[in-house]
């Protein structure tokens, strides 16, 4: 009888297998190698708020470093020049990581990138979502919020801005 039961469940492992290996996603595809993503915010008010209209962007991806060293971003407002994608570990371990949102989105991603200084900008920290979409491109949100309790003039200003990105062969041009 135990064998009776085994190799039933042998026989009801492999479809389910099968299933699995299906529904995964192989997200090495978005790995820029010797190129990049590159795409304008969108202009809408309504999701743009601090982000200069037509702000360029461009991101380098390594998914093969996904949790530790995903990538950069560069912003042609000078935000952001080469900047890491941070990873916060221990996200990875929090059902954070399976954040899923809107149709077309096979993966998306939360990491911090911290800003260029300049008189008009502090560095306080930018969470960078990436989303990898089903068409092969990527979407950027850049958000931070507003430091109200802070009696610092200079304390971080909010951000909001969604960047649709698509690949490029070749260095970033900004």
């Amino acid at each position: 009888m135990n064998r009776s039961i085994s190799n039933i469940a042998k026989a009801g492992a492999l479809p389910l297998l099968l299933l699995c290996l299906g529904s995964c996603r192989n997200t090495s595809r978005f790995s820029t190698g010797d190129g990049h993503y590159e795409g304008t915010v969108i202009n809408g008010s309504f999701v743009r708020f601090n982000v200069p209209e037509n702000t360029r962007m461009c991101l380098t991806l390594d998914m093969d470093r996904f949790q530790s060293l995903p990538g950069t971003i560069t912003t042609s407002d000078g935000l952001f020049k080469a900047t890491a994608l941070e990873q916060i570990p221990q996200i990875w371990h929090d059902p954070l990581s399976t954040l899923s949102f809107g149709e077309g989105r096979e993966k998306n991603m939360i990491y911090v990138a911290t800003p260029l200084a300049t008189e008009l900008r502090d560095r306080a920290d930018v969470t960078v979502v990436v989303s990898l979409m089903s068409s092969g491109d990527v979407e950027v949100r850049l958000m931070r919020s507003t430091q109200r309790a802070s009696p610092d003039p200079q304390a971080a200003t909010a951000l909001f801005g969604v960047f649709v990105l698509q690949q490029h062969p070749g260095n970033c041009p900004i």
